[in-house]
């Protein structure tokens, strides 16, 4: 077997090993979370997860600088006494800014709940803003077993402690952020260790310190608001919906979009360790990999969406009070095929290829229009549905304009699948909204069948190419 395929087998396994913790562990509490506290409590608890989705920006592109910079480099050859200046930098620097946070926001909040989950929010930015310098210093290295270990790690606490608290009747939301802190709290030690060399040790000269830190900074400043404005083609979807509905409609929604994001954390597994490996590729091997990824995630991906339905009943018996949200994931469960093909791919390619202020302006142009969906959804007609679908529509626009533009770059053709993946979501919400289940169920798979029949010469490409990397030495 080729030797570059045998290590990244080798670091997929870990990390697919830390992403099926991860995805064991959030359908547990998915089901049984949701199941034993109030319908306020769980809004008030999806609030804190939606802003700490956020907190990670706080680290003003140094991070993302350095990973971009640092990519496809050993571990060894790091310059440590400058790694050192820039970690214990973001630790002063996100103290003295999640205080600031903290503090206004409790000089001007009137409800009480909502200023704890602010305030527990800014002790997370403390604990994973210069976390993430480590953890992306594992990923770029190649170091991926111990970067899989810190996520088992804090995931693993995380659910045995919320699950000893439901098991003791406690029931408020405030518990279940303490479980989430503990564990990222844990992880930050193990990552302090693995990383030693990273955070304890001689200071670079000041001048180095700060030439690297602003170098790192104006690297991956594009790259840092390219993934925040990512963050915002849903965020002020769900923001709006937090403000013109209510915290309980929030909840509901938010079960559902954890729901339909649940297979990211595989597609993850695969993005983590993709990056290091196409820095060290030549660039002329780049479109026949993008081929092959694209077929490898995209035919599974758009056949997982038929567990939608017996999924879909499920979860209704299960989670009743739940029922009525739980019909929007016929709208948003397509987003998994958007999502992880720009995770995966588009993401990681324009990365290597050095391409961040294109992905900044694809994104930024996608939040343009989502700030104008949404008001007119929200704000304008007031319309719910329209509100949800908007969802699936931005992330399936910022997708296909991406990776046209990525298709130019690597001169292959991609405008068919994009037709076919766009023509199959159409059919699965259509169906899935106005159809019962089992008529609904029956359609799809046979327009699944017809797009497999299509695909047919794709996949018999694919499994000649795989056949023959394994059979290299």
């Amino acid at each position: 077997m080729n030797s570059n395929v045998k290590k990244f087998i080798q670091n997929f396994s870990y990390t697919f090993i830390a992403n099926v913790l991860s995805i064991v562990i959030s359908t547990v509490l998915i089901l049984i979370v949701p199941r034993f506290i109030g319908v306020d409590e769980y809004g008030y608890w999806q609030l804190y997860i939606f802003y700490t989705s956020y907190i990670s920006y706080m680290s003003l592109g140094l991070t993302d600088g350095a990973y971009l910079r640092f990519g496809g480099y050993k571990y060894n050859d790091l310059p440590k006494n400058v790694f050192v200046s820039q970690y214990w930098f973001l630790v002063v620097f996100d103290i003295v800014v999640n205080i600031s946070i903290a503090s206004f926001y409790n000089l001007i909040s009137i409800n009480t709940n909502k200023t704890i989950v602010v305030l527990l929010t800014s002790i997370t930015g403390i604990l994973v803003v210069p976390r993430s310098l480590l953890t992306f210093m594992l990923q770029a290295t190649n170091r991926i077993k111990e970067f899989s270990v810190i996520i088992i790690l804090e995931r693993l606490i995380y659910f045995i402690l919320i699950i000893i608290f439901l098991l003791n009747g406690i029931r408020k939301f405030e518990y279940l952020i303490y479980a989430d802190i503990i564990g990222k709290f844990c992880s930050v030690l193990y990552s302090i260790f693995v990383c030693k060399e990273l955070v304890f040790g001689k200071f670079a000269s000041f001048k180095i310190s700060v030439k690297e830190i602003w170098l790192n900074i104006s690297v991956g400043i594009k790259l840092l608001v390219a993934n925040f404005v990512s963050m915002l083609i849903i965020g002020i979807v769900r923001f709006c919906i937090e403000k013109n509905w209510s915290i309980e409609t929030f909840g509901k929604i938010s079960l559902t979009l954890s729901i339909s994001n649940m297979l990211m954390l595989f597609i993850n597994a695969m993005a983590v360790i993709l990056f290091p490996a196409l820095r060290r590729t030549s660039e002329n091997h780049l479109p026949a990999i993008y081929k092959m990824m694209r077929t490898i995630i995209m035919i599974p991906l758009i056949g997982l969406l038929i567990f939608y339905y017996p999924a879909k009943i499920i979860l209704v018996a299960w989670l009743p009070q739940y029922a009525e949200s739980l019909t929007y994931m016929a709208l948003l469960f397509p987003m998994c095929l958007y999502e992880s093909k720009m995770l995966l791919l588009i993401n990681t390619y324009l990365k290597t290829l050095r391409k961040e202020k294109l992905l900044m302006e694809i994104n930024l142009i996608t939040v343009g229009f989502s700030v104008i969906l949404t008001s007119i959804s929200v704000f304008i007609i007031n319309n719910f549905n329209f509100t949800i679908l908007s969802i699936i529509i931005l992330l399936a626009f910022r997708c296909i304009t991406a990776e046209l533009c990525l298709s130019k770059m690597l001169k292959i053709q991609v405008k068919k699948d994009i037709i076919l993946e766009l023509f199959m979501t159409i059919i699965f919400i259509a169906v899935s909204w106005y159809l019962n289940i089992s008529v609904a169920l029956i359609i799809y798979f046979i327009a699944y069948v017809i797009y497999l029949i299509i695909k047919k010469n794709d996949a018999v490409y694919l499994w000649k190419n795989i056949r023959s990397l394994l059979k290299t030495n």
